[in-house]
């Protein structure tokens, strides 16, 4: 088991929480016509965002994977949607790996999920600030993560 976080397009996803939650269930289907190892397929923001994820805690699959790197606890399962990056950490990273993603969410303007806290957090980019996240809603219990 791992210790899930995600972040997203907020252009994309519904504000309203059982909207969202639906939006979330249908993205985590993984049914897209692509591969979900490639950030070409995500939007610019979300890339930005993976690719400089990748500095603290390289891929474990796709074209960005590193050799010999499989026993490092910050090697990271991406699986990259259209509107929607996923990621499995070790639980050993919980902290950092929460820390990095919610830093730069808020960098690169991106929603982020908490989707290994006890209540599924969900924060959109603050609209009055640059670099903020605002906590939205929790998903509701019937969620997928």
């Amino acid at each position: 088991m791992s210790y899930d976080l995600g972040v997203f397009e907020p252009s994309a996803a519904p504000t309203d929480a059982e909207e969202f939650t639906e939006w979330f269930n249908a993205q985590t289907e993984w049914e897209e016509p692509h591969s979900y190892d490639n950030p070409a397929v995500t939007s610019p923001a979300l890339r930005a965002w993976f690719l400089e994820m990748l500095q603290e805690f390289p891929a474990m699959n796709g074209p960005f994977a590193r050799p010999g790197n499989d026993d490092s606890p910050r090697i990271s399962d991406y699986s990259i949607g259209r509107t929607l990056i996923y990621v499995g950490f070790a639980w050993s990273m919980a902290d950092e790996a929460y820390e990095a993603c919610f830093r730069l969410a808020a960098k690169h303007r991106v929603g982020f999920i908490d989707a290994s806290g006890d209540e599924g957090d969900v924060w959109f980019p603050d609209e009055e600030d640059e670099v903020g996240l605002v906590r939205m809603f929790s998903l509701l219990p019937d969620s997928d993560f």
